[in-house]
């Protein structure tokens, strides 16, 4: 089956006892066993539900893994992930990321031991230069939140596991729709499936695909062990998502191009962050890579912060709200809100200003984003 028939279909049969064409929802925290140890394939709803099966099966499925799995939220995906690295683990990270992935590794850092170095894996040349002392995970995000970075995950992933290190992608801003990193080689693929996935701001939820059976089995007791595990109706809520995803990324990927178009070139503007521009540095790269370009957008307002300020206060199609990948338009500035957790300096070093505002264009009419962006850039 072709991706957008897998988005209905794949691991989600129509119900048996029913004839239910969307999974049941299974509201129960324990299951019944006809003797000790003997069971339905169910026993408590911690350690497995059948709502949470069919999810983690169809992101199983989409993302080209053997097995996935769902968790309460992204930092709860990622919290388990990090308790397969113990104390003096070493991470080699892209440098930017998600604030909330920064703050729990630092915490990490500083708790239990984890080595991690941060660079900019744009620079195969410094991944290449990180990959020569030791290493057990290479962590990456790309597109990169929120500066749109782009990684080439071959290259990336070949070096990874030349130097014996296991690769994860945190793969939120394209989806599978764009973009499968596990064809490229990847171990673990990682989502906050809050964002497109979802897709209706209605969710809190994560996910983990891995691509080999070990790992499946190895994170699975994780899973369980932790508990960071959703509710089932999250599950289902997420299954909704999935259903429209691939037109949806469609649209928010015509709506992230029209708000590009008016921002690249403004006079007001320093600088637009969006892959699907030809003038952004790793355009042809993300033209191999996905399969489109995705909804997201950041911009440096020439004014610096009072200018993204007034920026912001002038929109009006899009809310100023955290979180991303919802059908309605969001707008956020890193600084402050999502990322406000990185100390200045290193904020500044990865080049997140306070000029810099970030873009999460929603599947409302192309033509009202961009003016709602033209009419705000005129007050900032």
């Amino acid at each position: 089956m072709r991706f957008n028939t897998r988005l209905i279909h794949a691991a989600q049969p129509v119900d048996p006892s029913t004839g239910a064409v969307n999974a049941p929802i299974y509201l129960s925290s324990t299951f019944r066993q006809r003797a000790p140890n003997r069971n339905q394939g169910w026993v408590y709803g911690r350690s497995g539900n059948p709502t949470r099966a069919v999810l983690e099966g169809a992101l199983a499925s989409l993302e080209g893994g053997r097995t996935g799995l769902a968790f309460a939220s992204g930092l709860g995906a990622l919290a388990t992930l990090l308790e397969e690295f113990p104390s003096a683990s070493r991470i080699v990270s892209i440098d930017d990321l998600y604030g909330g992935t920064r703050r729990l590794f630092e915490h990490h850092r500083a708790q239990f031991g984890v080595r991690i170095d941060y660079v900019d894996m744009r620079d195969l040349a410094a991944v290449r230069s990180a990959l020569e002392a030791p290493a057990d995970l290479v962590y990456i995000e790309t597109p990169t939140n929120p500066l749109l970075k782009i990684v080439d995950l071959r290259a990336v992933v070949r070096l990874g596991h030349r130097a014996g290190a296991r690769v994860a992608v945190d793969n939120t801003f394209a989806t599978p729709a764009l973009q499968r990193p596990i064809e490229f080689g990847a171990d673990i693929v990682l989502h906050s499936t809050t964002k497109y996935l979802g897709g209706h701001s209605d969710i809190i939820g994560g996910a983990l695909v891995l691509a080999a059976r070990k790992d499946g089995e190895r994170f699975a007791w994780l899973q369980n062990a932790v508990g960071a595990v959703p509710s089932p109706f999250d599950c289902f809520l997420v299954l909704r998502g999935l259903h429209t995803l691939g037109i949806r990324m469609r649209a928010h990927g015509e709506s992230a191009r029209a708000v590009a178009e008016v921002l690249d070139g403004h006079p007001k503007v320093a600088r637009v962050h969006f892959p699907g521009l030809a003038s952004h540095p790793q355009h042809a790269l993300a033209h191999r890579q996905m399969a489109g370009y995705g909804g997201m957008v950041s911009v440096e307002l020439a004014g610096g912060r009072r200018a993204a300020l007034k920026f912001l206060g002038r929109l009006k199609v899009f809310t100023l709200a955290e979180s991303l990948g919802g059908v309605e338009s969001l707008v956020d500035h890193p600084a402050s809100m999502t990322h406000a957790s990185i100390p200045r300096a290193a904020r500044e070093a990865i080049g997140i200003s306070d000029g810099l505002v970030r873009l999460s264009c929603g599947i409302e009419d192309p033509a009202d984003l961009a003016e709602d962006v033209r009419v705000a850039l005129s007050g900032a």
